[in-house]
C-alpha cells in the first residue's frame, strides 16, 4: 500500500499536515470520531486541548493497529473543535506532536478543522476522525 503526500505549487505549506493524499490500496478503512476517553471510558485531559488532542490521536492510533494500520496509512482527518478560535492552534499541535512522539510516527496527512458548538459530552473540546487505505 503506497500513500503519497503532496503539497501543490501555488498551494500555502502547512507544516501539520500536507494539502493532498494519494491512496493505492484496495481496502478504505473510516475510524468513528475519536474523543478524549480512555480505554476505560473516562475523559483524559479535561480543560486541556493539548492532553485531549494527543489522546484522540492516541485513540486513532489504536483503531488503526486493529486492523492492521498505520498513520502512513491515513489519507484524510477531520478534527472538530469546541468553540475554535485561532489561539487554539498552538495547543493543537502541541497535542499532535505529543502524540506523533509517543506513536513514532508523523501524521501529516490532509486535515480539515471544523469548528463546532458542542460534542457528546460537555467536557470534550475536541473529537478526530480518520479515513485510511490499506492493502
Amino acid at each position: 500500500m503506497a500513500i503519497t503526500l503532496v503539497n501543490p505549487s501555488g498551494l500555502p505549506e502547512i507544516d501539520l499536515y500536507r494539502q493532498v493524499s494519494i491512496g493505492s490500496g484496495s481496502k478504505l478503512v473510516f475510524i468513528a470520531g475519536q474523543v478524549a476517553w480512555g480505554a476505560d471510558g473516562v475523559t483524559v485531559g479535561e480543560g486541556d486541548l493539548a492532553a485531549q488532542v494527543e489522546q484522540c490521536y492516541l485513540n486513532i492510533g489504536t483503531a488503526l493497529a486493529e486492523v492492521g494500520a498505520s498513520f502512513d496509512d491515513v489519507v484524510k482527518l477531520t478534527v472538530y473543535f469546541v468553540d475554535w478560535t485561532p489561539e487554539k492552534m498552538p495547543l493543537f499541535a502541541e497535542g499532535v506532536a505529543r502524540a506523533a512522539a509517543r506513536l513514532g510516527v508523523t501524521p501529516i496527512a490532509p486535515l480539515t478543522g471544523i469548528g463546532v458548538a458542542a460534542l457528546a459530552g460537555p467536557d470534550l473540546l475536541v473529537e478526530v476522525e480518520a479515513t485510511a487505505v490499506i492493502d
